[in-house]
Parts: C-alpha cells; structure tokens; sequence
C-alpha cells in the first residue's frame, strides 16, 4: 500500500474548501497589509472554489480579465472584489480596531 504524497498548495486549496478556514485565510492576508498577499489569497480561494474559469462564468467576466484582476499588478474595484467573495459564499465585514476607544463629550448643564 502506498501512502498519496501532497503537496503545500494542494493541502491548502483543500482547506479553503471550508467556508470558516476560507474566511480566516482571507482576514489574515488583509490583515498582512499587502495588496499582493490578498491578491495571491483570493487567487487560492478561487481555486478551491472550482478555479478561474468557473469563477469568471459566474462572474460574468472572461478567465483573463480575472486573471489580470488578482495579478501581482491587479487594481480590483471594491465591487468586483464583493462580487467575488459573494461567488464563492463570503462576505467582508468591518469591524472597530482593536485600539479604538469611543470618546464620550461630557456636556455642561446650562
């Protein structure tokens, strides 16, 4: 009996077939900060969702304008990034910094 050998990327476009694993992959990558990390992280998604092309169809986009959208050079609208997520059954949700606190004004009585 063999054992089946897989590799990084194989293992991870598995996980990111779990809504819950997607999510947190994704919020890492924004929290990162860097605009090619989330590019390379939706692209990773995408790919656990069906890959480029079944995405694009859903999109109603063509494969190489996604392609070109989640390059290393890609500028997606927020739009299309909303419409992607919602494809493949995630949302984006804000939430206030971890440092923020609410200033209360204390008013003088007259």
């Amino acid at each position: 009996m063999t054992k089946k050998i897989t590799s990084y990327q194989e293992d991870l476009i598995e996980s990111l077939k779990d809504p819950r694993e997607a999510a947190e992959y994704l919020n890492a990558a924004i929290e990162d900060g860097d605009k090619e990390v989330f590019l390379l992280a939706m692209r990773n998604v995408i790919l656990a969702h069906g890959g480029m092309a079944v995405v694009a169809k859903k999109a109603r986009m063509n494969r190489e304008s996604l392609y070109r959208m989640l390059s290393k050079k890609g500028n997606p609208e927020l739009k299309s990034i909303l419409n992607l997520l919602q494809i493949v059954g995630l949302k984006i949700s804000i939430e206030s910094g971890k440092n923020s606190r609410t200033k209360t004004v204390k008013r003088k009585a007259a």
